[in-house]
């Protein structure tokens, strides 16, 4: 799965995770301050548009960061020469920056929350002459930019990812059929090459994206939830704590985390088993087509008895899975209001201030739960990654070929 498109991947992934730590280092001990120097100004205090983009600090990220991703590629070029180095390097650096932008994107449309709804707040209470015009050219010219950059930004990264993801599972194709004389007798094999690289390649372009784009605005927004905890000191049921809005994200999150952990634990290896009988029951249908003497109907009733049985303990177990997912859910949705409800009944934050708090407690606590928005689709990946991981045993030699659910031999 990994060293059909990456370098020598548990040496590849450590280098990533150590050269990210330094890099991150030295961007915060002199390499932002060093732009200053040369003169990479950053956009001026409480600027919002999207001009802010192309302002001297964020050129200056952009140099940085194409900096690092070329010494890295160069140093894993003399390494290793992977054929598919391009796309796994190269192409993963550029998903990276892209979900970077779409989350600054993200940041920028919530800094434009508090003077917009601070207007519509001085419309509402007459503090102030408030004109349409004024209305009008908030969401036209800053948001509109904002959001016509971000969706412009979306799509083209959707349709690259798509072309990331497909490049990785031909990389698995190729690595597969490459041992084909060694795994063609495996059980169900070749499901596993066709359709479980696809299903493998898709399901990572979902949970992957996913899992750095949750990543990115936890970095983006932590320091702002920080900043506007200032203004919540106090939680119902708790009483005052410093950084009040930060810890009930915290907490929240891992609460609901730990809970659907533990009810949804058995659902991988159910998912697993499922794999395996509908192969066993799809590879006998197969067999059939060409010989009269099997797919006969006892095989085919035994064989589908176990699908439909492990179909039934899979819905079971869902049921109360999803009770616990969507109860959780939809205590969610008002969760921050309930944080919120001591200050806002004090009238301590203006309209602005609130909305502002509400986006970023939302963004944070959004990627503090990743865990629990995605684990129906964690719980399929690591059903499909042991089925591989079985797949390849078998190159390696170490493994015996897997066998389907054994039948009843058929009367001669």
């Amino acid at each position: 799965m990994f060293v059909s498109f990456f370098p020598r991947p548990r040496a590849f992934f450590l280098s990533v995770a150590g050269w990210t730590l330094v890099c991150v280092a030295l961007w915060y001990g002199f390499g932002r301050g060093l732009g200053v120097n040369l003169g990479f100004t950053p956009p001026a205090e409480g600027e919002v548009g999207i001009q802010t983009f192309w302002s001297g600090s964020f050129l200056w990220f952009y140099l940085y960061f194409a900096l690092a991703v070329a010494i890295f590629y160069a140093a894993w070029r003399a390494i290793a020469n992977h054929p598919w180095q391009n796309w796994s390097i190269l192409g993963s650096a550029l998903i990276l920056f892209v979900t970077y932008f779409q989350v600054e994107i993200t940041v920028a449309i919530n800094n434009w929350y508090a003077p917009f709804y601070d207007i519509i707040q001085a419309a509402l209470s007459k503090s102030r002459p408030v004109e349409p015009g004024e209305i009008v050219a908030s969401i036209t010219y800053i948001f509109g930019g904002l959001a016509l950059v971000g969706a412009t930004v979306s799509v083209l990264n959707a349709f690259f990812v798509s072309h990331y993801i497909f490049r990785w599972r031909q990389a698995m194709n190729d690595f597969y059929m490459s041992h084909w004389p060694k795994l063609r007798h495996v059980e169900g094999a070749s499901q596993r090459v066709q359709e479980d690289t696809m299903r493998f390649s898709t399901t990572m372009e979902t949970l992957g994206v996913r899992l750095i784009d949750s990543v990115m605005t936890l970095i983006a927004f932590l320091p702002i939830l920080l900043g506007l905890s200032a203004a919540i000191t106090r939680l119902p049921l708790i009483g005052d704590v410093p950084y009040a809005l930060v810890l009930a994200a915290i907490l929240w999150s891992v609460v609901g985390t730990a809970l659907l952990a533990l009810v949804g634990i058995k659902l991988p290896g159910l998912e697993f088993k499922n794999q395996k009988v509908e192969a066993a029951y799809r590879k006998e249908l197969v067999i059939g087509e060409d010989r009269a003497d099997r797919a006969r109907p006892p095989e085919v009733r035994e064989l589908f008895a176990h699908v439909r049985q492990n179909y039934f303990r899979l819905y079971f177990h869902y049921m109360y899975f999803n009770v616990a997912r969507y109860a959780y859910l939809n205590a969610d949705t008002v969760f921050a209001y309930l944080i919120l409800a001591p200050t806002i009944a004090a009238g301590a934050i203006t309209l602005g201030i609130m909305n502002q708090i509400l986006n970023a407690f939302e963004q944070v606590r959004s990627s503090f739960q990743f865990l629990v928005n995605s684990w129906t689709t964690i719980v399929e990946l690591l059903s499909i990654y042991k089925r591989l991981r079985t797949f390849e045993g078998v190159i390696d030699g170490g493994l015996p070929a897997p066998a389907g659910p054994q039948l009843a031999q058929p009367a001669q």
